[in-house]
């Protein structure tokens, strides 16, 4: 039986490997889970030896297809136990990752299901992150792009946000940017600034680090965006 570190990790690759594409790099594994790179290379070694992950030296690591589904099934939980904190019980979209990271490793089949049918087994949760399916098939990776690397002139929908930062959330609620908000990109400034109109002609200026956190995909209808991305 893994422990709930080791799936830990295994979602932490998956979900790298989701912005950043394989192999993962342990300095990133190490950043994101917030732990040292030494830290990072013993669990990988356990990791390797369960056939969980494959290592190159010097390269990074890739999940095997046994640790893609374990770390899918622990992001299914996590995924959906956010969207019923959000739906169901009032939560902030700023506070459900934590507490979905709690409870993501002790819930039964059973549960999962349960909330998923009370859910209509919905497709992505409350900051815009697709939920695995049932049958725990890999996720789609296909992206637009971040806010960040945006033109100038572009109309872009917000589709999904880092969920990992409670700070960041609250501001960008604040703003108006959330999943499924159209906005235009008004200036891109070279002290590091993005400056977006919303749908209300309201602009917000937000810093690039912000930005990069922030995945957008094409307005319908306009094709220069796509190109622009």
């Amino acid at each position: 039986m893994l422990s709930a570190k080791m799936e830990d990790y295994l979602k932490a690759i998956y979900e790298l490997k989701e912005m950043k594409g394989d192999p993962v790099s342990t300095s990133s594994i190490a950043e994101y889970m917030e732990v040292t790179s030494p830290t990072v290379t013993s669990m990988m070694t356990k990791l390797e030896e369960r056939e969980l992950v494959d290592r190159e030296k010097y390269s990074g690591v890739e999940l095997t297809t046994e640790g893609e589904t374990v770390a899918l099934e622990v992001l299914r939980h996590h995924r959906l136990i956010e969207t019923y904190l959000a739906e169901h019980l009032d939560y902030d979209w700023a506070e459900v990752h934590d507490e979905a990271d709690r409870l993501e490793h002790h819930i039964s089949e059973e549960f999962e299901r349960r909330v998923a049918d009370a859910l209509d087994d919905p497709a992505v949760d409350p900051h815009g992150d697709p939920i695995p399916t049932d049958s725990l098939d890999p996720i789609d990776g296909t992206d637009g792009g971040t806010l960040e690397e945006c033109e100038e002139g572009t109309t872009v929908v917000v589709e999904r946000v880092r969920d990992r930062n409670a700070e960041e959330l609250d501001y960008l609620k604040d703003a108006g940017l959330t999943p499924g908000t159209e906005v235009s990109v008004t200036e891109v400034a070279p002290i590091g600034m993005v400056t977006v109109g919303l749908d209300d002609c309201d602009t917000v200026s937000i810093p690039e680090t912000i930005a990069g956190s922030i995945h957008v995909r094409a307005a319908d209808g306009d094709d220069d965006s796509s190109e622009s991305i």
